[in-house]
């Protein structure tokens, strides 16, 4: 009996090229992915951001800031996290600017990008719960998309398998970053076996945490960051098992690579805020915003600056924003009414003071004790004068009721 060979079925290829040379400029796939990525979470915040009642175009302000700190954040966990690559016997400190050169971490990323979200939101006048939870959904999209980032750069890959998915894996020339290594006859050299693509498999797994949030969010209408929570937490179970699998060089605490441990970490900590926070989704309607143009009080359509009514028409940033309820967000959208403020709450030994007329027993206490005896006063000569037939003249010296005049205050 002959055996078969042990040749798998199928395989997933990998690009041979990551960089390509547009004149003396290289355009690198990791970078495009990337963008792509972040133009995908815009879209989706900005949706996101419009339903909760913020003006159009908030997401790009936001973005401004948010994406340099991300990229930043993300380059300082790569070094802090891999300091022997920079700084150990043989590193290079420069190295550490040479972002081109690849080299980013997830985590700071977010922390990074979370600390311009934040920055941006506090000038918008938007809350910041409100920007993570809409971003919520549209982050895990655009990790997914940078992943394969990864696939053009024939890295991050898992162990060896016989799956019928297994990645074929080239081995990069150092001589010529972003490109294959080239037998003799110019055909791309591969690792020998196939790998698990673990590109793929975070990249899918995203993808599924990204739909898990958006479906839990619409049926539990979450708030307050707890969307933006679950999202960390579905992340973080996903990464946790995925890091495991991963063959790439990395640190290692107790034995264990120190993403586990972060992933680990950093999912605890979702899971107390997501268990402990509570409270409605927030919804905001515009404090400040400009009305449109009024036209001259002659009605002369001539005199009218047409210029000034279509950008008043435009849509423009309001100065702020007010969080409301949903049903005042709604009643706003449908009728455009303002809901009014709550008022600050009152003293509670004076709410237990109210009496069922609505008025207070701090009310009765402020009058002038000889106002309330000339009140008692007139009131007696009122029904007097009502019992004889006749009518009190509203100049009637009060004198004659019962006494006399009351004070002058200023005295």
């Amino acid at each position: 009996m002959t055996l078969a060979p042990m040749t798998p079925l199928a395989a997933l290829p990998s690009p041979s090229t990551a960089v390509w040379q547009l004149g003396p400029v290289p355009i690198r796939a990791y970078a495009l992915c990337i963008i792509v990525g972040i133009v995908v979470a815009c879209v989706v915040t900005e949706y996101r951001l419009r339903r909760r009642g913020v003006a159009p175009g908030a997401v790009l302000d936001i973005a401004v800031w948010a994406v340099p700190a991300g990229i930043i954040g993300a380059r300082i966990y790569h070094v802090i996290t891999s300091p022997e690559k920079y700084f150990g016997a043989d590193g290079q400190p420069l190295k550490a600017f040479a972002i081109w050169e690849g080299g980013l971490g997830i985590w700071g990323a977010v922390a990074g990008g979370a600390v311009g979200a934040w920055f941006a939101a506090r000038q918008l006048g938007i809350p910041f719960a409100v920007v993570a939870d809409a971003l919520a959904p549209g982050l895990p999209l655009a990790q997914a998309v940078g992943r394969f980032g990864n696939w053009f750069n024939n890295e991050l890959f898992g162990g060896r398998t016989s799956l019928p998915w297994g990645l074929q894996v080239h081995v990069m020339d150092p001589d010529n970053p972003g490109h294959a290594l080239r037998d003799d006859a110019g055909k791309p050299v591969l690792e020998p076996g196939l790998y698990h693509p673990t590109f793929l498999y975070e990249a899918l797994w995203n993808v599924g945490v990204a739909v898990l949030v958006l479906l839990l969010d619409r049926k539990l209408r979450l708030g307050r960051g707890r969307a933006f929570a679950l999202y960390v937490m579905g992340y973080t179970a996903g990464r946790f098992w995925i890091e495991l699998m991963r063959t790439d060089e990395a640190n290692h605490i107790l034995g264990v690579r120190l993403n586990v441990w972060t992933a680990a970490l950093v999912f605890l900590g979702a899971l107390v805020y997501f268990l402990r926070v509570r409270g409605p989704r927030e919804y905001l309607i515009p404090v400040g915003e400009p009305g449109p143009p009024v036209p001259p009080v002659g009605g002369d359509v001539s005199q009218v600056d047409l210029s000034a009514r279509e950008a008043g028409a435009r849509s423009v940033a309001p100065e702020g924003y007010r969080v409301v309820t949903e049903e005042q967000f709604r009643t706003y959208r449908e009728t455009g009414e303002v809901p009014a403020e709550e008022p600050a709450p009152t003293d509670e030994a004076d709410r237990d003071a109210t009496d069922e007329t609505g008025g207070t027993a701090t009310d009765e206490l402020d009058q002038d004790p000889t106002d309330r005896t000339d009140l008692a006063a007139t009131g007696e000569a009122e029904r007097a004068a009502t019992d004889a037939g006749r009518e009190v003249p509203a100049d009637e010296d009060r004198a004659g009721a019962g006494g006399a005049r009351p004070a002058d205050r200023d005295s």
